[in-house]
């Protein structure tokens, strides 16, 4: 019995867990993406006209784009808080449009309504920054591959929750804008208590690279399955029947991922113990106490440069003031800046 709870216990621990439950969350954190799925039915029952709506699209992107709340909120916040904060926005932004759409409240202004896009959208940036953060420091050695299928899965939201959506479709079009209020809140409230840097985790395990591998082809397998599910669905038509076993498959593909976790902690011996054994002899000596005089003379030497040096290197943490300073962050600022904007018109006048 202690050993079974000895295996719950690392399980809810586990990094891998921890990752998993970022993928679903970031899985319906993409709802900027179906803007161009929901402007149809807010345009006519609104009355708007196509620049009334390209305005609706600006605010959206600039509540979905504008992340310094939330950055400060995760810095100074449990990661479960700040996450219960962007389920509030996502579910009072979108939720108020959804109302207003449906005549259940007077309809606001444009400027109101604009305000509604940019809150409700803007807490998808507490989703993207708890998973980002958390996953990153779990995984401090594969930083790369993290952000790579977090960001992957973002991109795939889109597709995953019109899938969904396709399953309940009903003659009110309107009811996509409701599952986007309410659907990614009830996703991210269900696992933000897991969403979380864990510790422990500075090491590579041998099991790293296979399981990086699995989810790296479960995204592929994913990815394809959306895009083949779509294209009958658009150029041949499938039944209410068949859509239904479509989106049960699909979320199957979703939930495969948890075997890793359950698998490293029930049957495995992935041991924090075990990985401290494997350290090389320098780095235990260190650990005890006799070090070579060699190796001491480089560690003064590493530290006269670390007092010398001025601000954090790069890959490890700073500050805001500290980034701006760095040409880092200025080529992926400009980057971003003058890159993402045309696949946001893509994504905001294309349903």
């Amino acid at each position: 019995m202690v050993e079974v709870g000895s295996r719950v216990r690392g399980f809810l621990r586990n990094r891998w867990l921890v990752f998993v439950a970022a993928m679903w969350m970031q899985s319906v954190a993409g709802v900027g993406y179906l803007f161009g799925s929901i402007s149809p039915v807010i345009k006519a029952s609104l009355g708007y006209n196509q620049r009334q709506v390209a305005s609706l699209g600006v605010a959206k992107d600039l509540g979905g784009n504008v992340g310094f709340l939330a950055g400060t909120l995760c810095a100074v916040l449990p990661l479960w808080a700040a996450l219960l904060v962007g389920a509030a926005q996502n579910l009072v932004g979108y939720g108020w449009v959804w109302l207003a759409v449906t005549h259940r409240v007077p309809v606001p202004p444009l400027w109101a309504m604009c305000i509604l896009f940019t809150i409700g959208n803007n807490g998808l940036t507490y989703f993207n920054t708890a998973a980002l953060v958390s996953c990153v420091e779990n995984f401090p050695n594969n930083r790369g591959p993290v952000v790579g299928i977090l960001k992957g899965f973002a991109g795939l939201s889109g597709a995953i929750l019109t899938q969904i959506y396709a399953i309940v479709h009903s003659p009110d079009d309107a009811a996509l804008i409701f599952m986007v209020a309410v659907g990614p809140a009830m996703v991210v409230i269900s696992v933000m208590f897991i969403v979380r840097p864990v510790g422990g985790h500075t090491q590579a395990r041998p099991s790293d690279g296979i399981s990086f591998t699995f989810v790296h082809s479960l995204c592929l397998v994913l990815a394809a399955y959306l895009m083949g599910v779509m294209l009958l669905e658009d150029l041949v038509g499938l039944s209410q029947t068949l859509t239904i076993v479509c989106t049960i498959v699909l979320m199957v593909l979703l939930l495969v991922p948890v075997v890793i976790p359950v698998i490293l902690s029930f049957f495995s011996n992935d041991d924090e113990g075990v990985y401290a054994a494997l350290l090389p002899s320098s780095r235990r000596g260190e650990a005890s106490g006799s070090v070579p005089y060699e190796e001491q003379h480089e560690v003064l030497v590493s530290e006269v440069q670390d007092e010398g040096r001025k601000g954090p290197w790069r890959g490890e943490d700073c500050t805001l003031l500290q980034a701006i300073i760095k040409a880092d962050f200025w080529l992926l600022f400009f980057s971003l800046l003058l890159g993402s904007g045309s696949g946001l018109t893509v994504f905001d006048n294309l349903g």
